[in-house]
């Protein structure tokens, strides 16, 4: 009788212990899933008074330095065993480019300037520290080049552009799917026919836009869903399509799930973060843009930004209307143009082309006094991190004069040819070739290190997240892919180098939010960037979220940074989810390495809200069994 009783007695505390358990899950799993914030609030945060009702939290505490920081760290309180999940409406966030931020601060922008669609960041007070969910039902993307023309519904799961510009063809709802035909608001019958015809206007050999290689790098303005861009890419060019996250705020998240080069951007109050004399074209078909406004100040941006000889494509009513309105617009842009030294090289249907200067002859003829006037010696054309637009005319340096062109050889050849403007830096051009070698082994090894688990289309969109002279993306040229170069702000001047070679990329300052959408890249590479957001004070727990931010499920990171780093930034793997696959080795020593560097490579696995629900029903099952 004695047995029996304590064999009850055992298995009701093992009951109790399951319940208990359970229970303990289900408050674990409801912290995950908490509506009521997105994220955790530091410590410091919590004893300075606020409320908690505020939906943005702040970030992780600041780090100490790596090498005191794993001098115990086995005692170290920064390290989170999970990090939670934001709340799904959180689902599409971008940090600096969010207008509730924008409400919530009482900032006051100049909405006909266009600055509410401008980069607004959180105060570090009030980042979010959560991991961004995937829509329900996410899917891994299609691969390219499939993707170019279709997509899951359910990543994306916005269909008005599809009901919006359904007589335009941009893009059509067919079940599961979103099919894009290569429609355009000024090419209804398709992207890759408009190509031919403005190679025709320009009298290219072959009706090929690339011009024997010449023309290589174009800025799409207002591109749409970048159908523009998809189909250059065949004529190998490669497109920056830039748009707003306007009233059609989803256009480049379907252009990045395509896998077409893109980026949010406007035309607002500041520079675009692109180095002068980067592109050889520019285009607008019909991208509702001002160019009148302030002078002609965005018509002088696009000519800080085109090469010597660049064209400018303006497809849109004003070029070929003959209403009063239409035409006073012409005529204004017409003399204005003429002022900025710019000539109308073709002019048929709905499209005119512009070529800007190849010298500075035109300018030094103009009559004093005439507007836009130049801009002043002192200013640099090639600062761009939140730099104010000015209303003049940046002339050619003596030696570009002279030259009467940019001097690039034709791609693909200036892409290990080496760029005139390597001197500007202070880079030979015996340093520029050792760069392009050591980055072609060092990415030979990445593969090597990856090869067990990569497939061959499993890589589309990539970001180096320290470009430096573009050599990662270099090596990359037999890939399938395209490579988002990323400059430090306090490097930007670097990234004209990387133009010159015929890549693409933006400026940035990784203390803080990227402008992307979530779930935009298959592969981000770090290399020392972590020590050096580390040496600015700025947390790197808040960097590796917001990269998570900007991976896609199934994607890749690889982390290429000093000992310490690494092992502080392994500690975070699980918590991140990053753990579908991982692998660290010692990098052999090159002249680029510095001491004790590591490499770390780790997959982002797919996970959804449904998880902490799966956990709870699988303990439940067990309590019953046990019970």
């Amino acid at each position: 009788m004695k047995k029996k009783r304590e064999k009850i007695r055992f298995s009701k505390l093992l009951k109790y212990v399951l319940v208990g358990f359970v229970a303990v899950l289900g408050l674990v799993c409801l912290y995950f899933r908490s509506t009521s914030a997105p994220g955790l609030r530091r410590s410091d945060e919590e004893s300075s008074g606020s409320d908690g009702s505020d939906p943005v939290l702040g970030g992780f505490a600041r780090s100490r330095d790596f090498d005191d920081l794993f001098e115990d760290q086995e005692l170290n309180p920064e390290v989170p065993k999970s990090i939670p999940i934001c709340d799904m409406k959180y689902s599409e966030l971008i940090p600096c480019l969010d207008r509730n931020l924008i409400y919530q601060l009482k900032l006051k922008p100049n909405m006909t300037l266009m600055e509410h669609y401008e980069r607004h960041c959180p105060p570090p007070e009030r980042r979010y520290n959560c991991l961004v969910p995937p829509p329900k039902g996410y899917k891994i993307p299609i691969r390219w080049p499939a993707s170019r023309d279709e997509v899951w519904k359910a990543n994306i799961p916005h269909t008005h552009l599809a009901e919006e510009k359904s007589d335009q063809h941009w893009m059509v709802v067919n079940g599961e799917k979103i099919n894009f035909p290569g429609g355009g608001t000024h090419f209804h019958d398709g992207a890759d026919k408009y190509i031919v015809a403005l190679s025709r206007m320009l009298k290219f050999p072959s009706d090929k836009l690339h011009n024997g290689g010449n023309i290589r790098n174009v800025l799409d303005v207002g591109c749409g869903v970048a159908s523009f861009g998809a189909y250059l890419l065949s004529h190998d060019i490669i497109a920056m399509s830039l748009a707003p996250n306007d009233v059609h705020e989803n256009q480049i998240q379907f252009a990045l799930e395509r896998g077409i080069p893109s980026t949010l951007g406007v035309l607002g109050t500041k520079r675009l973060s692109y180095p002068s004399r980067s592109f050889e074209l520019a285009h607008c078909s019909r991208c509702r843009i001002d160019w009148l406004q302030r002078d002609g100040i965005l018509l002088l941006e696009l000519d800080r930004l085109l090469r010597p000889g660049g064209h400018f494509v303006y497809s849109s009513p004003e070029a070929y209307a003959h209403d009063a309105e239409n035409r006073r617009i012409w005529n204004a842009m017409y003399d204005l143009l003429r002022r900025m030294c710019w000539r109308v090289v073709s002019k048929k249907d709905q499209t005119v082309i512009w070529a800007k200067p190849l010298s500075n002859s035109c300018y030094l003829k103009r009559s004093p006094g005439t507007r836009p006037p130049l801009c002043s010696s002192d200013d640099d054309p090639d600062l761009t991190w939140s730099v104010p637009m000015k209303a003049c005319i940046f002339p050619y340096s003596a030696k570009m004069h002279q030259v009467k062109g940019s001097g690039l050889v034709p791609w693909p050849k200036r892409l290990t040819a080496g760029s005139p403007r390597l001197e500007d830096i202070g880079v030979s051009p015996e340093e520029f070739h050792q760069d392009t070698s050591i980055w072609q082994a060092r990415v030979n090894d990445y593969w090597k290190q990856m090869k067990s688990i990569v497939q061959k289309n499993s890589f589309r969109n990539v970001m180096d997240m320290n470009s430096n002279l573009g050599g990662f993306a270099a090596a990359l040229k037999d890939k399938d892919v395209w490579v988002m170069n990323v400059a430090p702000a306090h490097m930007s001047a670097r990234l004209k180098i990387i133009y010159d070679r015929g890549l693409i990329g933006t400026v940035h300052d990784w203390c803080e939010a990227f402008s992307s959408y979530p779930r935009t890249y298959d592969l981000l590479h770090a290399w020392k960037v972590f020590s050096e957001i580390e040496e600015q004070g700025c947390g790197v727990e808040d960097l590796l979220i917001e990269m998570d931010r900007m991976l896609r499920p199934d994607g890749f990171v690889i982390i290429r940074d000093k000992s310490s780093v690494i092992n502080h930034v392994r500690k975070f793997v699980t918590a991140l989810r990053w753990d579908g696959w991982l692998s660290e080795v010692e990098p052999s020593f090159d002249g680029l390495s510095a001491s004790e560097e590591r490499v770390l490579i780790a997959r982002k696995k797919l996970w959804d809200e449904e998880a902490c629900r799966v956990c709870l029903k699988c303990f439940h099952h067990s309590l019953e069994t046990n019970g």
